[in-house]
């Protein structure tokens, strides 16, 4: 029997890449020129690659989306989005971090189980309104916090729209993941409807919500104490540096 024989030229496509992120070139640029050169490579005509580019392009446009949003956001920004946010945080006496990040993982969550999983997310929401709202409700109680406690709430902010998200979007059944898991059990002999695993998933989602709402709580009282920490130890100096005035006057 004869072995069929394995084209590995269009590999060379991969190496394209490769060559092209670690020279810094523009990405559309190099992606799309090791696409050519793998097709042709490959045997395919120009024609067909051309083809094969438009049909991805128009499969893939609802991408383009993002291409919107981000300009959108970003003059928003520009006309003191985020300086509103804190603003508004600080008139609320009674949010914590805690209240804050619990109640964004819920109403994540409960949108994302009706199938509503674009309406938030890390560019739309968490940057330019969460990230902003967290930190602000973090400095209320403990007054300025530092660059890095900064950037644990800011990731915590992130962390908590994955959660949410990853955990929520099991339970609509109209999602891709419920879809593909129905059509494996189906080519096993196994019938089940989507609304069935989408069920299986809420517990699951569930606990999820709990283990993260517990750790978003640890934090929090982690940061209070390292912070008191921070002032207490910070006091005497002070109170060190003003006597020191004191006696130069």
């Amino acid at each position: 029997m004869n072995d069929a024989v394995i084209n590995y030229w269009p590999l060379i496509g991969v190496a394209w890449v490769v060559v092209g992120f670690v020279l810094r070139a523009n990405p559309v640029i190099v992606v799309v020129s090791a696409g050519l050169v793998s097709g042709l490579l490959a045997g395919k005509s120009m024609g067909e690659l051309l083809a094969l580019l438009g049909e991805s392009f128009v499969s893939n446009r609802a991408l383009l989306m993002f291409a919107m949003t981000l300009p959108t956001i970003g003059l928003l920004e520009r006309a003191g989005l985020r300086e509103h946010a804190l603003r508004w945080i600080e008139g609320w006496r009674g949010l914590t971090l805690s209240r804050l990040l619990a109640g964004y993982l819920a109403a994540r969550q409960g949108l994302s189980m009706l199938g509503l999983i674009d309406i938030a997310g890390h560019a739309q929401t968490v940057r330019p309104l969460l990230a902003p709202m967290a930190e602000s409700a973090a400095s209320k109680p403990n007054g300025a916090i530092s660059r890095d406690d900064t950037q644990k709430v800011h990731a915590l902010a992130a962390a908590t729209d994955n959660v949410g998200r990853f955990f929520g979007e099991d339970v609509f059944l109209a999602f891709g993941a419920v879809l593909l898991i129905q059509g494996f059990y189906a080519e096993h002999g196994i019938h089940l409807e989507p609304l069935q695993i989408a069920l299986w998933a809420l517990p699951t989602a569930i606990a999820a919500f709990v283990i993260h709402a517990v750790r978003i709580v640890f934090f929090q009282r982690r940061l209070d104490r390292r912070t008191a920490m921070q002032r207490t130890q910070g006091r005497p100096h002070q109170a060190s540096e003003a006597a020191n005035a004191d006696a130069v006057d």
